[in-house]
C-alpha cells in the first residue's frame, strides 16, 4: 500500500519561494486544508496543487476570492466545461482591465515627455519652446478631458 506523498509548509515555502507566513494566510482565507500531525501541518499533493494554482491567479491579478472560487468549482467535478467557461470570463475581465492600464499608463508617459520637453526647454532658456511644449500639452489635456 503506497502512502500519500506530503508536503512541510517549509518545504512547500521553499519550492514556491514564499514565506510560512504567506501559505498559513492562505489556510485562512480557506484555500488550504492541511490536516494535522500533532502541531505540525501536512499538506497533501491537492494542497500543493491549490496552492500553486493560488500563485498563478495571484500572478494574474485574480483576487483571493475570484481563486478561491476557480478553484472549489474544481473539485472533484469530472464535466470541466462550466468551470472553463467561468475561468474565460474571469480572464476576459482581467485583459480588459489590463488593457486599460495600459492605455493609461501610454497616456501618462506622452504626458511626462511633455513635461519634460517644456522644462528642458525652460532650462535652455527656449521660451518660444516652452510654449510650444506647454500648447501640446494643452491640445492633449482637452483632447483627453
Amino acid at each position: 500500500m503506497a502512502t500519500e506523498q506530503t508536503y512541510t509548509i517549509t518545504e512547500l515555502a521553499r519550492e514556491f519561494d514564499i514565506t510560512p507566513r504567506a501559505i498559513r494566510f492562505y489556510e485562512d482565507q480557506g484555500l488550504l486544508t492541511p490536516s494535522r500531525a500533532g502541531r505540525a501541518r501536512v499538506y497533501t499533493r491537492v494542497d500543493r496543487t491549490r496552492l500553486k494554482l493560488t500563485l498563478r491567479g495571484k500572478r494574474l491579478g485574480l483576487s483571493l476570492a475570484e481563486v478561491r472560487e476557480l478553484i472549489d468549482m474544481y473539485d472533484g467535478v469530472r464535466n470541466s466545461a462550466p468551470q472553463l467557461r467561468r475561468f474565460m470570463k474571469v480572464l476576459a475581465v482581467r485583459r480588459a482591465a489590463l488593457e486599460q492600464q495600459r492605455e493609461d499608463i501610454e497616456a501618462v508617459l506622452c504626458e511626462i515627455a511633455m513635461l519634460e520637453k517644456q522644462c528642458t526647454e525652460l532650462l535652455g532658456h527656449n521660451a518660444a519652446g516652452a510654449a510650444v511644449a506647454k500648447a501640446e500639452l494643452d491640445e492633449r489635456m482637452r483632447n483627453t478631458a
